[in-house]
């Protein structure tokens, strides 16, 4: 109830009630997406609906209400704060982080300045609301496997988009920094480039990630993981994505310095990942002492630790 009182408050109140009743099976939702003059599509776990004049799903696309371009801008406007300048650096990237941590995507024209640089996206045509949820048992059936006596071995999460891989890293993080039944919480840093794990609004996590957790919110992860480690004494780094030789460089450093990790990368299995030759160094050093694969069937997460054969 608490997460949709919060998920409303992020529409002009002139057309709240309609978002009132689109949002009424919050737990289910996943994704509203926007485009000008198209019928408004809602993604929930299960499959695909539209939403009608009211705000009700619904299945036929022709009785489905369509958003015109005014009122998306009207709706950039509002979460901007009217203020699209001070906001540049998110519309930069192609995306807004509203109140609760739920997540804006945006498409439209694409402005270059020098060096071919992306400076800001403007006539915004599209918008994708993906909705954040935490779950606070993702990680419970695979944490006993993680730590070897107190201490917390290097995990690597390899997962398919739509898996469920944040959502099991943020609860992982959750976990260490609080502490369990296996160890006393630890210092967290997390380099959270994407704003994807802890959700920051205004510099505060709006997802929890845990009481001994520092965020670095929008930082690049290779400089984020060095500034880290300088910084704040992390005992844990956390990461998302990884997907540069930057990245994978200072993963390296990381581990010499006796740092446990935590990090995800997207692919389907472990074959498919060692393949790449990007993140070939990391299992010739042996960085991560734990690999989970992730999947999802039928609309369920499952995951499984990799071993090797031998």
């Amino acid at each position: 109830m608490e997460e949709r009182k919060q998920l409303i408050k992020n529409f002009p109140l002139a057309g709240r009630a309609f978002w009132e009743k689109l949002t009424e099976k919050t737990d289910l939702l996943e994704e509203i997406r926007i485009r000008a003059d198209k019928p408004l599509i809602i993604r929930e776990r299960n499959g695909e609906w539209y939403a009608d004049q009211e705000g009700r799903w619904i299945k036929e696309p022709g009785k489905a209400r369509s958003m015109t371009y005014k009122e998306i801008q009207e709706l950039v406007d509002y979460w901007c704060k009217d203020s699209r300048y001070a906001f540049q650096k998110e519309l930069k990237g192609g995306y807004l982080t509203i109140r609760g941590g739920h997540r804006i995507g945006l498409c439209g024209e694409i402005v270059i300045g020098e060096e071919g640089r992306i400076q800001t996206v403007k006539n915004i045509s599209s918008l994708n609301i993906r909705i954040a949820h935490q779950c606070k048992q993702a990680a419970a059936n695979i944490l006993p496997y993680l730590y070897e006596g107190d201490r917390l071995q290097s995990t690597l999460l390899i997962s398919p988009p739509g898996a469920g891989k944040t959502t099991l890293l943020r609860d992982l993080i959750r976990r260490v920094s609080d502490g369990n039944v296996y160890a006393q919480g630890k210092v967290v840093g997390l380099v959270d480039e994407r704003g994807e794990i802890a959700a920051c609004y205004q510099g505060i996590p709006q997802l929890d990630v845990g009481l001994r957790t520092d965020v670095l919110d929008g930082c690049p992860k290779a400089a984020g993981m060095i500034r880290l480690l300088r910084s704040m004494g992390p005992q844990v780094i956390a990461v998302d994505e990884l997907g540069s030789a930057k990245e994978v460089k200072a993963l390296l450093k990381l581990a010499g310095c006796g740092c446990s990790i935590l990090a995800t990368i997207h692919g389907n299995n472990m074959e498919e990942v060692k393949r790449r030759r990007l993140f070939r160094s990391l299992w010739e050093e042996g960085i991560f002492g734990r690999i989970l694969i992730l999947e999802r069937k039928a609309g369920e997460f499952c995951s499984y630790l990799y071993e090797e054969e031998e």
